[in-house]
């Protein structure tokens, strides 16, 4: 997946910084691969004395994340007037800054906002954004809040 990489999670942020990267891919003419990272289902405390298995995310549907991370880049594409020679929308399960770590290593640049839908919205950079930013394999781009 070489070309642009960038992490959305749904928030204002992430939109700003999906707009910026699908700018950038546009005018770069290169591809463009959006990614959200839905988290992994939580794994009870009992885990660590009985062998008891993760609990099910049932309110996770990945067919219908995809459905909206499309129509989320085919709006902000009609917002743009313009777009990348190709676009790829990706949805996977995991630790969202470890798997922004591991796509980063076959991207030419990753772009992630600066703060995303977590409880936090205080901070100027969020967890991911810093994670992201000390560890992965290619440049990052922090797109900041708009403001």
């Amino acid at each position: 997946m070489s070309g642009i990489l960038v992490g959305v999670d749904g928030s204002d942020h992430s939109r700003r910084a999906l707009s910026w990267a699908m700018r950038e891919a546009a005018h770069h003419h290169v591809p463009l691969t959006v990614m959200t990272v839905h988290p992994a289902p939580v794994r009870p405390a009992t885990q660590i004395y009985w062998n008891v298995p993760d609990l099910p995310d049932k309110s996770f549907d990945p067919e219908i994340a995809r459905m909206r991370l499309q129509q989320m880049v085919d709006e902000v594409a009609e917002d743009l007037g313009e777009t990348p020679p190709e676009v790829v929308v990706s949805v996977i399960m995991g630790d969202p800054a470890e798997e922004l770590v591991n796509a980063s290593r076959d991207a030419d640049m990753l772009v992630v906002g600066s703060r995303g839908s977590g409880l936090f919205a205080k901070l100027l950079i969020g967890s991911v954004s810093s994670k992201v930013t000390h560890h992965a394999a290619s440049p990052v781009v922090v797109v900041p809040a708009a403001g």
